[in-house]
């Protein structure tokens, strides 16, 4: 099974790079896989540790996903890392064996600490969409604006259906992403890899 989660790394300077991402998790194992040119894989080659971070917050994948907007966090307890403020709970972890060929390492990592911040409040249809949403925003690069804009539309009936505030927040802020790339409004044209 592949959870989405917020993985938060530190780079060489200390500093924080918070990247959404699907991982497989087991007991007390989790895998995660990412691009060999993400700053996710730079700082795991660099440190091998960091957190995973269990948010319903969809505003932090939302603005994650494309590279915007810091977010608040606090020190890790076992691990040089940082954790994210807006998250239910927390692992803690250390790389344990790492495969760094192709274009997406495998890092297969132990959990060493935990923690709680808040409950977590549950799930809506409109929430799965701002995450399909997020990821489609965030490999615009690969599959173009136009495909993303035909999958970030067909999502709508979903925050139109069932959508709160956050929710409409963290959509309207990737369907205004995903405009712009459509408009040619932005710099590079790419989202950026976390």
């Amino acid at each position: 099974m592949i959870l989405e989660v917020i993985v938060s790394t530190l780079n060489e300077k200390g500093e924080v790079n918070l990247a959404p991402m699907g991982i497989s998790w087991e007991d007390e194992r989790l895998l995660m896989r990412p691009y060999r040119d993400s700053a996710t894989f730079r700082n795991l080659t660099l440190n091998g540790q960091g957190v995973v971070n269990f948010t319903d917050s969809v505003l932090v994948f939302a603005h994650c996903a494309v590279g915007e907007k810091p977010f608040s966090t606090f020190p890790a307890r076992s691990v040089r890392g940082a954790v994210l403020s807006d998250t239910c709970h927390w692992r803690e972890f250390e790389v344990e064996t790492a495969e760094r060929g192709g274009d997406r390492a495998r890092f297969l990592c132990r959990c060493v600490g935990e923690g709680r911040v808040r409950d977590f409040v549950g799930l809506n249809r409109a929430k799965h969409a701002v995450i399909e949403a997020a990821i489609a925003a965030s490999r615009i690069p690969w599959l173009g604006a136009e495909e993303v804009g035909r999958q970030v539309e067909n999502l709508t009936p979903l925050i139109d259906k069932t959508a709160g505030p956050q929710e409409r927040e963290a959509f309207a802020f990737l369907t205004e992403y995903v405009r712009k790339h459509l408009s040619g409004k932005t710099g590079s044209g790419a989202a950026g890899v976390k």
